[in-house]
């Protein structure tokens, strides 16, 4: 009887522990989906016709972001609720000369990209 007694103190012990340790692993958890914003500003003469985000190190790039609108000259397009499974995205651009321009972002927090007539493009040569 003695032997069952301890048994049930040992059990509930073991989950106590599992419960707090799930508990202090959440904020952990959470930081590694993380999710922000990031407005993208064309400072530059050529119209962004589509966004796409990507994993930093890999080209694994989404459908078009921009909602089919692009982005002119002189205006901004604000990304909202990006999630982000890494520490950093990548944000592309594809101009309407089918060029690409590219920037990498810190995820967690809002960010701006300011495209300019100085940003380089991969343009395929």
């Amino acid at each position: 009887m003695r032997n069952s007694h301890t048994m049930r103190k040992l059990c509930r012990l073991v989950i106590l522990c599992t419960a707090l340790g799930t508990l202090a692993a959440l904020p952990l958890l959470s930081s590694a989906r993380s999710s922000n914003s990031i407005n993208i500003v064309n400072n530059s003469t050529r119209t962004i016709r589509y966004v796409y985000l990507s994993h930093a190190n890999a080209d694994d790039w989404t459908g078009d972001q921009s909602g089919g609108n692009g982005i002119a000259p002189g205006h901004s397009f604000t990304l909202s609720n990006v999630s982000c499974d890494q520490q950093q995205l990548k944000v592309i651009g594809e101009d309407q000369d089918g060029c690409f321009l590219s920037a990498v972002v810190t995820c967690g927090v809002d960010a701006t990209w300011t495209i300019t007539n100085n940003t380089a493009a991969d343009c395929g040569q």
